[in-house]
């Protein structure tokens, strides 16, 4: 929903155009160099032909360049001759004055008539008609005025809607192409190519000029789904959601003008109708075609955005002839593409939209039916596959509602073979729609109204769609009897246990015990089977002790029954056998995975390597991680399920690239979670991922972000493993943000949450922050609860190691600072983590400072420095650039901790500030006035990058900065 926000009228941003943008500076660069430079700009309407200009125009300003324009007017060959250069004229004479014209202000005057009111030396200038002198000559005196400019100032000329040009101002153009050539000048000119019908003056005109030395033409495509997000984002100030960006795209097919237009109209969720404004402007081509072509073009776009010529031909009935002349003008208007296999296509689909608006009620439901039947008889008239949904649409939009039921349900069954299960979703869903109205729904589907609830919400968790399914579910228990058909009803609990645990709602518990007593009182048999092992992998997120000795009831009904348990639910085997060695159930999910690709089992293979990439990243296996999810997201887009389990797979990858420091290529998986918007608490692992990268990079839309993620945690129920990572980002934002506050809230809050001590995989994350917020409110008795938390926690992997020997360093360190640091930084080389390896490095450099090991100081900032530039970790950076100057390192070589930062003097004022003197007592002690003593005060803070003289104080002590200098 867009109209619950304000809507800027046009985006600000530049989306999609840094290729053109390029190749305009690259010509800017070869005028300045005195090579002869023109682009032709071409695209369609509304692409952003004059928003790339006016971008490249304050480049090119910024950069020392001189800026003119001129439109061309939309008054046809008998126009104003010379309209865009009497505007660029115009620009100069007003910043320049008449002076430029170097005396041939009457010659001008034929151009721009306001120079004949001009004083000059010799009186008036007098104007004679164009026509009583040679064109040349006014040419020559044109070019010559921008050769003078352009020696000043390189010039960019850029002539706007060159479609419109009239013949003086083509030639005039031509002539300077051409012939003339001004040196420093780079000429621009842009046009629409949806204008240029046959026969357009302009096209012989583009052909000429680009047989012209150094003439170059970029045309301007439509945005791909990710530009289209980008302007959206730009027009409401925040990310939309994804379901928005999709109906934007389709409609407008990455139209820039036609996103803002949208965008401003509000709610185009549902495809809202389209404002007066931009209907009239669509439709004001349409309107000029002769009456035939209108008809036709209606008839069209009945059939859809994209139709065969047969096709139409069955459904309009006229001669042959006929019908070509009126695609014919369609064409000829750029209304209407053809291609070589037989096709028509809107060029715009808005356009359709509009055209099909305009039917009346009648003619709409005629003309529908009529593609109806003609698919029904000839289903080849469309794309492959794609008959059952065409004939489901047109039943429907003809109101023909027996016709659209079942032709709906076929339409389902057909999209659940290709995987396409949101649209399978979709079309089940007007069958729910259409079965009030018609009486023998039930007898003309041959199956009853729970049945179609339950295919639904089938199809709606399939596709992701966990809210709607949760709607489903409840609308079946309604609906069934337990006492009658318990198995069924146990099915439905279940489902309606995990859509609520989906969403945050709830955590399902008393529906999951509720389907597995309904479930112990049918006979046995794979259908109770493979139920209770879904019960056994939901329970068991929520109760362990329950949910593994469901698993155990299982393995032993399925041995007994003499069943392979391997593919029943990836987590069962797991459950059962997984302790905390070094194992964790590898081989096991290893046997799944092989097993799923042996039988074909894709939805089982995606669960094994969702789990698989989970298993390998908690054991440090980041690159088989990684790998393992990627090959998991491919299986799961082959088979439709990228939004409901492959969801998983994306973070699972994201998480491992970003541990393996591959964060531009983790920020481009996380782009691509975001294009699919996986539902409810789904969506929140690669968002918490994506809020914290952005906050490790300073990006601009981290707090939007950030802010995004931190909501779920107003959510009724999350699990453990989502909730903890989430209040993890929370510590991790209230520190960048030095939000004292917040991060006592946050650190109070964690500490109180059971389930740090009992999930070592992301306690210890959340524990490493943790004491770094302790350290840095400065807090004995927080810091004294963090300490004890931490030696509760399990360690088992080297990363966990790593975490507890940070942990340890920040909040319990031994006798000997510097030694723990070191066996910290050691632990995160193991662990393989270069971002968290940054941070360990600058608080061992911090300890070296102290003990006054001042080589080890150097290498360890040299080395967080190196791994923030390779990240683009702007935070790690700036702190590594305000160490090395506390202690006093230039650039990248090795130096003195503080021995270039403080002079002597400073040093000594240092050192009665730490203990505590007062600016007159220092002056006092010094024998320097108080006004001098607090100078070098202020300039210790500033030097220090410190806000008082406690935390000068503070920092000496901690960076050994008031030992005496080692000797030079």
């Amino acid at each position: 929903m867009l109209d619950a926000v304000t809507v800027r009228a046009a985006s600000t941003v530049l989306v999609g155009r840094q290729r053109e943008l390029a190749a305009l500076r690259d010509a800017l660069g070869r005028a300045r160099a005195g090579e002869p430079a023109t682009v032709l700009v071409g695209g369609e309407a509304g692409v952003g032909k004059t928003r790339l200009l006016e971008e490249f125009g304050r480049v090119a300003t910024d950069t020392g360049s001189r800026v003119l324009v001129g439109q061309c007017l939309e008054l046809g060959e008998a126009g104003l001759p010379f309209a865009p250069f009497a505007a660029a004229l115009r620009e100069v004479l007003r910043r320049d004055g008449a002076e430029v014209f170097a005396g041939y202000e009457a010659e001008f005057a034929r151009l721009l008539p306001e120079l004949a009111r001009v004083p000059s030396g010799a009186g008036t200038a007098a104007v004679m008609p164009l026509s009583d002198a040679p064109r040349g000559y006014l040419f020559d005196l044109v070019a010559d005025l921008f050769q003078r400019l352009a020696d000043a100032r390189p010039l960019v000329l850029v002539i706007e809607d060159l479609h419109w040009a009239d013949r003086s101002t083509r030639d005039l153009i031509g002539f300077l192409v051409r012939a003339a050539r001004p040196g420093r000048l780079l000429l621009t000119c842009t046009y629409r190519t949806d204008e240029l019908q046959r026969g357009h003056p302009l096209r012989p005109f583009l052909a000429e000029l680009d047989r012209a030395r150094g003439v170059e033409r970029l045309e301007l495509a439509r945005l791909d789904r990710d530009g289209t997000g980008a302007i959206l984002a730009d027009l409401l100030g925040a990310e939309p959601a994804a379901r928005a960006v999709d109906d934007i795209h389709d409609r407008t097919q990455g139209n820039p003008f036609f996103i803002e237009e949208l965008a401003a109209a509000g709610d185009p969720i549902g495809c809202a109708a389209l404002p007066d404004t931009l209907r009239d402007l669509l439709l004001a081509r349409v309107d000029r075609l002769p009456d035939p072509a209108q008809r036709v073009l209606r008839i069209a776009a009945a059939g859809g955005t994209r139709f065969a010529h047969q096709l139409l031909a069955e459904v309009a009935g006229l001669p042959e002839p006929e019908l070509e002349d009126a695609l014919r003008a369609a064409v000829a208007a750029q209304l209407v593409v053809a291609d070589p296999d037989g096709d028509y296509e809107f060029r715009h689909a808005l356009v359709r939209e509009a055209v099909h608006d305009e039917l009346l009620p009648g003619e709409h439901a005629r003309l529908h039916a009529r593609f109806a039947a003609a698919i029904e008889a000839q289903p080849h008239l469309v794309a492959a596959g794609r008959a059952p949904a065409e004939i489901a649409h047109h039943w429907y939009a003809a109101h023909d509602h027996p016709r659209a039921l079942v032709s709906a349900r076929a339409a389902a069954c057909a999209a659940a073979d290709r995987y396409a299960y949101a649209e399978q979703s979709r079309l089940l869903e007007r069958v729910l729609e259409l079965w009030e109205l018609v009486p023998d729904a039930a007898d003309r589907l041959g199956m009853d109204h729970l049945a179609v609830l339950e295919e639904t919400l089938a199809a709606a968790i399939t596709a992701g769609d966990y809210a709607r399914a949760l709607t489903l579910a409840r609308a079946a228990l309604a609906e069934v009897d337990g006492t009658v058909e318990p198995l069924r009803k146990a099915h439905l609990l279940h489902r309606r246990a995990r859509m609520m645990a989906m969403l945050g709602k709830s955590d399902g518990l008393a529906d999951l015990r509720e389907a597995y007593r309904l479930a112990t009182v049918v006979p046995d048999g794979p259908e109770r089977l493979k139920l209770l092992a879904d019960v056994a992998a939901q329970l068991a997120r929520i109760d362990p002790v329950d949910g593994v000795r469901t698993a155990v009831e299982v393995l032993a009904a399925a041995e007994a029954a003499g069943v392979d348990a391997t593919l029943l639910p990836t987590q069962l085997t797991v459950l059962c056998r997984r302790d905390d060695s070094s194992d964790l159930g590898l081989a096991e999910l290893r046997r799944t995975e092989a097993a799923a690709r042996a039988a074909g089992n894709v939805p089982a293979l995606v669960s094994a390597l969702v789990h698989l990439s989970d298993v390998l990243f908690e054991r440090g296996r980041y690159e088989e991680s990684a790998q393992a999810a990627a090959d998991g997201v491919s299986e799961a887009r082959r088979v439709g399920i990228s939004r409901s389990t492959g969801a998983y797979l994306l973070s699972n990858r994201a998480e491992a690239l970003i541990a393996l420091g591959r964060w531009a290529e983790a920020e481009e998986v996380c782009a691509e979670a975001a294009r699919i918007d996986p539902p409810g608490v789904t969506g929140l692992h690669w968002l918490q991922l994506r809020a914290g990268l952005r906050l490790a990079r300073q990006d601009p839309a981290a707090d939007e972000t950030v802010g995004r993620a931190l909501s779920f945690l107003t959510r009724p129920y999350l699990h453990p493993h989502q909730r903890l990572p989430v209040q993890e980002l929370r510590l991790e934002a209230a520190l960048a943000a030095d939000d004292r506050v917040e991060a006592r809230r946050a650190a109070e809050a964690t500490l109180a949450d059971d389930a740090v001590a009992t999930c070592p995989r992301y306690g210890w994350p959340l524990l490493g922050v943790l004491a770094r917020a302790a350290r840095h409110l400065d807090d004995e008795g927080l810091t004294a609860r963090v300490a004890a938390l931490a030696a509760t926690v399990p360690v088992r992997f080297p990363v966990e190691r790593a975490y507890a020997a940070e942990v340890r360093a920040t909040v319990a360190p031994t006798a000997d600072p510097l030694g723990d640091w070191r066996t910290a930084v050691g632990a995160w080389r193991e662990g393989g983590q270069p971002y968290p390896l940054g941070r360990a490095l600058l608080s061992l450099a911090e300890a070296a400072a102290l003990a006054g090991e001042r080589d080890e100081v150097a290498e360890a900032v040299q080395e967080a420095a190196a791994i923030a530039d390779a990240l683009g970790a702007v935070p790690l950076a700036e702190q590594a650039a305000t160490l090395a100057r506390r202690v006093g390192l230039r650039g990248a070589a090795r130096g003195r901790p503080g021995a270039d930062l403080l002079t002597d003097r400073e040093r000594e004022v240092l050192r009665l500030v730490a203990e505590g003197h007062s600016n007159s007592r220092i002056a006092e002690r010094l024998f320097i006035s108080p006004k001098t003593a607090s100078v070098h005060v202020s300039r210790i803070i500033a030097k220090l990058d410190v806000t008082n003289r406690v935390e000068a104080a503070a920092l000496a002590h901690r960076l050994n900065l008031l030992a005496d200098p080692a000797p030079r």
